[in-house]
C-alpha cells in the first residue's frame, strides 16, 4: 500500500537566510520609523510596544498552526495504520467454523 504522506522537503539555507534577513530589515525599518517619527514620546513608546506586541502576536500565531498542522498529520498516520492493520488481516476467503 503506498502512503498518502506528504512529501516533506527541507527548507533551502538561501531561503532560510533570505527569511531571517527579510524579518531582520523590516523590524529594523519599522523601528527606525517610529524612534524618527515626530511625536511625543509616549506616542512613540505606544507604537513601539504595539509593535513589539504584533510580531510575538505574528510568532506565536505560527506556531500554532504549525502544532495544528502536525497533529493532523500525526492523526491521519495513526488512523491510516489501522486501516493498513485491519486490511492486512482480513481475509475474504476464509471461512469461519460455527
Amino acid at each position: 500500500m503506498t502512503s498518502s504522506a506528504p512529501s516533506h522537503t527541507p527548507t533551502s539555507s538561501a531561503f532560510y537566510m533570505q527569511a531571517v534577513l527579510s524579518f531582520g530589515l523590516s523590524l529594523t525599518a519599522v523601528g527606525i520609523g517610529v524612534v524618527f517619527l515626530p511625536v511625543d514620546g509616549w506616542v512613540r513608546a505606544f507604537l513601539g510596544i504595539a509593535m513589539l506586541y504584533t510580531v510575538t502576536s505574528a510568532f506565536t500565531l505560527a506556531k500554532v498552526i504549525r502544532d495544528r498542522q502536525e497533529d493532523t498529520y500525526i492523526t491521519s498516520r495513526v488512523d491510516r495504520a489501522r486501516l493498513d492493520k485491519l486490511l492486512s488481516e482480513h481475509d475474504p476467503f476464509k471461512i469461519d467454523a460455527a
